[in-house]
């Protein structure tokens, strides 16, 4: 692979991108000569991949060459200073931020949360560095055979256990399957191969099956005049078919979703005509039409869902979004990044929809940390500018070293990041993402600290209710002030946010109040 397969991955790259990824590629390849992987191929292989992986999920051309040298500090002679005069300032940090989590283990559940903690903290400066990994790790997993045996185990546990979530947290659905996937026959081999089994006496000739389905589809969609539209299909995968057999007993008949079809269409509108015809041709399943358009998940994901039975006996998921919603469900963050100049116009390739609202609220602005007069002086010309989500962020500013315990973190992660979401909004129509669970007073601590230390009232969808009352997926919230009303010891039993538990704290200590 040459610098020009990875070049022609996208259909537009100025000539001064196209130079910086060239010159990073013959960068790496020069300093990783010598070097070869377990499987005895050149190194360079594997870094080309992590290039092409990035520059599938539109990431920037500054990303790509920031992957294609992400070893060379660790691993070559390449020094710092070379790469800051070479490639400039930004490249050089996403460089060290991915270097430094070259130090993130999966030593056993002990140390797994320590772990998860150094990873994220390592990232609340920029969300390339995450994706950097992700792909480095995805590719590694793809060759992970070759690797000793008693190193395949940790690195596959470290997989599911570490990254995993955070690339599902990150809404980047493509990159968690196929990282599940990959390591859950050498986490859990015993059950992988029962899966299989199982698998087998369903799907069989899933393949022809969904190709026969498929195509009576695309029949009817082209005699009522949509033509620009393309359709795929898929079986489940098998970690995500082993959760769920657990939950339904290991019956496969009652998995509704083990084979899907997925249609993707230009616009918001022609979603839901295609849902209509759906419907028309098959017959829907009661309870199982989801419109995760207008109401997208709290990473961001957005589609319509519904599940069907077909003439010729088959039960079939039908995902149905636009272009930009399946990159967006693909790549998540990624996608977020790479569509940032439109969002910010506010033209979008799929009409007006409502995701395109969200970005304010669920990400903010990278801020450069102060310096601390250690690392390397860096050049202006780079401001980092890439947009963080917002969970990451409070992570960094949180849960830093010093500030606070692996404890604290675990039980902050799992119910501000890892647990179910939420999304509820301002009078405004801002969207807060929120835990299952979250209160107004956690939603008056995330528009901001004053808001929540005088918090007085509070109505839910334009009705009073209790401070403790739990919110619902859509709820509107409007928050009351008053400069008197300070935080009780009470509100300590149903908060569930940190931002919130932690200044209820801090303002019950500076009032001399006891927790």
């Amino acid at each position: 692979m040459s610098a020009r397969d990875i070049i022609v991955i996208y259909e537009k790259l100025s000539d001064a991108d196209k130079a910086l990824i060239e010159k990073a590629f013959v960068v790496a390849e020069k300093a990783h000569a010598t070097h070869t992987r377990y499987s005895g191929e050149p190194y360079m292989n594997h870094l080309a991949a992590v290039g092409t992986k990035l520059a599938e999920m539109g990431m920037s051309a500054r990303t790509v060459a920031a992957g294609l040298l992400h070893d060379t500090v660790e691993d070559t002679d390449i020094t710092p200073e070379y790469l800051l005069e070479e490639f400039g300032e930004e490249i050089l940090f996403l460089v060290e931020g991915v270097t430094k989590l070259s130090s993130v283990r999966y030593y056993g559940s002990d140390r797994h949360n320590e772990s998860l903690r150094k990873l994220l903290i390592a990232t609340s400066q920029d969300i390339r560095v995450l994706i950097i990994k992700l792909a480095d790790r995805l590719h590694n997993m793809q060759t992970l055979q070759y690797v000793p045996a008693e190193k395949q185990l940790r690195i596959a546990r470290e997989t599911l256990e570490i990254y995993v979530p955070v690339a599902h947290r990150l809404g980047m659905g493509r990159i968690r399957k196929e990282l599940e996937d990959l390591a859950f026959p050498y986490v859990y081999p015993e059950e992988a191969e029962r899966v299989q089994k199982v698998l087998k006496t369903k799907a069989g000739k899933a393949t022809e099956l969904l190709e026969r389905e498929r195509k009576i589809l695309q029949k009817r969609l082209a005699e009522i005049g949509l033509l620009d539209f393309k359709t795929s299909y898929r079986v489940k995968g098998v970690y995500s078919l082993f959760h769920k057999l657990k939950r339904k007993e290991w019956d496969i008949s009652a998995v509704y979703d083990l084979m899907a079809m997925r249609v993707v269409v230009p616009t918001v509108e022609d979603c839901y005509r295609t849902l209509g015809i759906i419907h028309k041709l098959w017959r829907p399943l009661p309870g199982r039409v989801k419109d995760y358009i207008a109401f997208p998940k709290p990473n961001g994901y957005q589609s319509l869902h519904t599940t069907v039975a077909t003439p010729n006996g088959i039960i079939l998921e039908i995902q149905i979004r636009t272009e930009r919603m399946h990159h967006e469900s693909e790549f998540g963050v990624a996608s977020h990044i790479s569509y940032k100049e439109q969002t910010q116009t506010g033209k979008t390739s799929d009409g007006k929809s409502l995701f395109g609202s969200l970005i304010p609220s669920l990400f903010r602005p990278f801020s450069r940390p102060k310096s601390t007069g250690n690392e390397i002086k860096r050049t202006k010309d780079s401001a980092h500018s890439e947009k963080i989500p917002r969970w990451i962020a409070q992570i960094g500013q949180i849960h830093s070293k010093g500030k606070s315990t692996t404890a604290e973190f675990v039980e902050d992660a799992q119910t501000d990041f890892f647990s179910k979401r939420i999304f509820v909004f301002t009078p405004a129509g801002d969207v807060v993402d929120l835990p299952v669970g979250a209160t107004p007073v956690d939603f008056a601590y995330a528009i901001h600290s004053e808001v929540g230390d005088h918090i007085f009232g509070a109505k839910v969808n334009k009705k009073l209710v209790q401070l403790d009352t739990e919110l619902k997926n859509g709820d509107i919230i409007e928050i009351e002030t008053r400069k008197s009303s300070q935080p009780t010891a009470k509100w300590l039993s149903f908060v569930k946010t940190s931002v919130a538990r932690r200044k209820i704290k801090a303002s019950l200590e500076e009032n001399g109040t006891s927790s």
